[in-house]
């Protein structure tokens, strides 16, 4: 697929609707890749300077420090890397706002479970690449024909 230049605003958006749809990503340590785990990222439309993740204290991602997230929106029709640093939220009304049935399923003493740790990714620099590969581009791929000149995408550095 080739990417050009696209509008880096109209990617944000189109970044946080597919996250909102399927909000997965690949997290890992800058320090150490070999940390990279799948995670569920909070998010909250009115603060796209951040995210938030739910994890424990024993876990690698308990120490923080700057991370690496990668995503692939449901219909593999965008991506996205972006970077930022992982701290301690110690905001309780953050947490309040953020606690669902399906973290709660992860912490048996709930909310004040000694063990529950909750993770904010402060966003940096990102990347967003978009693009839609289509049915019959699909077929041509997969009958080995030549798609170059048929597929295209956008991609933008931001920050998201």
């Amino acid at each position: 697929m080739r990417y050009e230049q696209g509008d880096p605003a109209q990617l944000r958006h189109r970044f946080w609707d597919a996250m909102a749809e399927s909000p997965f990503v690949m997290l890992q340590l800058d320090s150490a890749p070999a940390t990279a785990a799948p995670m569920t990222a909070q998010l909250d439309r009115h603060a796209s300077h951040a995210i938030w993740f739910f994890t424990s204290r024993d876990n690698h991602f308990a120490s923080g420090g700057p991370a690496t997230a990668t995503f692939v929106a449901k219909g593999h029709d965008l991506f996205a890397r972006f970077s930022g640093t992982l701290v301690e939220e110690t905001d309780r009304a953050r947490l309040d706002k953020e606690w669902n049935p399906t973290v709660a399923a992860w912490f048996k003493g709930g909310k004040d479970d000694p063990a529950l740790l909750m993770l904010r990714m402060d966003l940096g620099p990102a990347a967003i690449w978009s693009g839609r590969i289509g049915a019959l581009n699909a077929v041509r791929m997969a009958l080995g024909l030549d798609v170059t000149d048929r597929i295209k995408g956008d991609y933008a550095e931001t920050r998201i």
